[in-house]
């Protein structure tokens, strides 16, 4: 499971957030970061995800 939701991470950001953490105020924050461009949004969910 751990490889599916790394691959996940990398293609769709807030769906690799929204697996490992659930729907919330971080899936959120994701999703916007991503919107605006997508590499805030890559780096804040491989830290959501791995660093913390």
């Amino acid at each position: 499971m751990a490889i599916i939701t790394l691959i996940l991470t990398i293609i769709v950001p807030p769906l690799g957030v929204a697996l490992k953490h659930g729907v919330g105020k971080t899936a959120l924050i994701n999703l916007v970061l991503t919107l605006i461009f997508y590499v805030p949004g890559l780096i804040h969910a491989l830290y959501v995800n791995y660093a913390r």
